[in-house]
């Protein structure tokens, strides 16, 4: 019996370590050399002003910045946050962004170097508001070397463009900026998942897309139909949260239709993230029973 444990052990550890070390090559066998994109331009680094210079440091080495000359630097302060969306002036700012061009259709990917560290923003919540906010075909990195909520990377990333010339609609960084605020409130007061929560704001847009809506009452049938389909419950200030925002985008004209691929990317994401979830949960379920059969062996033995 002890023989056929300490085999089993053995296969889980080697089998968690196989798996850990697949993850370290992925995450350190990229190919960072690849030069300037004179057509496109070189990245945008935007460092939050908080960051102490060895935190600074931190953050070009998560944001693979091997070559400052390579790239385009800038820094955001609590008064860009009071500027850009309205936010406190006050604000202390370790959110830092890189944000790298693409060709024009090959989309937005958002990736959050520190998920650790970003506590309540979601790389689908930062991909959702910033297709409102006008943001496409770019790869987005978000990193910060202490726990944050996440809020101020979105700050930087309108000031990346504003400073690279890129204008953005003001209406639009504005509503995005509240979408960012709704999605985390919803997965912090209302204890909806963070990942349900990223499904229903995408699907509420694409369905926005297909319908057009053109009153604040079918607004509010579409944000019914997609809690009722998605088996979300809210209380009436949280649903009215949701028809409030969507409505000031309806109000904008927000074509959502052109960035369908986006949203379905999106989708797509957020779904597999449904689905790892419970099979790691069942994953977990079963090293629990296993630890729990192991104590009561040796308890059996020594009790």
């Amino acid at each position: 019996m002890i023989k056929r444990i300490a085999i089993l052990l053995l296969a889980l550890v080697v089998w968690t370590g196989t798996g850990l070390a697949s993850v370290a090559f992925a995450s350190t066998n990229g190919n960072n050399d690849e030069g300037i994109n004179e057509k496109l331009g070189v990245p945008i680094v935007v460092y939050g002003e908080t960051l102490t210079d060895e935190q600074e440091d931190e953050v070009r080495e998560l944001l693979q910045v091997e070559n400052r000359e390579n790239v385009d630097e800038f820094y955001v302060d609590g008064q860009d946050i009071a500027n850009y969306i309205n936010g406190n002036p006050n604000s202390r700012m370790f959110s830092s962004v890189k944000i790298t061009p693409q060709e024009q259709g090959e989309g937005l990917e958002v990736n959050i170097v520190t998920p650790d560290n970003i506590t309540e923003v979601t790389k689908e919540m930062y991909a959702n508001a910033l297709l409102t906010a006008g943001v496409e075909d770019a790869i987005v990195d978000v990193a910060s070397p202490v726990k944050v909520s996440g809020h101020s990377a979105l700050t930087g990333i309108y000031k990346a463009y504003d400073s690279k010339g890129v204008k953005l609609d003001e209406d639009r960084m504005e509503v995005a900026s509240e979408e960012l605020d709704v999605a985390t409130e919803l997965a912090e007061k209302s204890g909806v998942d963070k990942e349900k929560v990223s499904q229903l704001l995408t699907e509420i847009k694409q369905e926005m897309a297909d319908r057009n809506p053109a009153t604040k009452e079918e607004i509010e049938q579409i944000v019914n139909d997609k809690l009722s389909s998605l088996n979300i419950e809210l209380s009436e200030e949280d649903r009215q949260l949701l028809i409030n925002l969507f409505e000031k985008m309806r109000a904008l004209n927000i074509n959502f239709d052109q960035v369908q691929k986006q949203l379905e990317d999106i989708t797509s994401s957020v779904k597999d993230l449904l689905g790892d979830k419970g099979f790691w949960d069942k994953v977990s379920t079963f090293l629990q029973s296993i630890i729990q059969a192991l104590a009561k062996f040796f308890n059996s033995l020594f009790g």
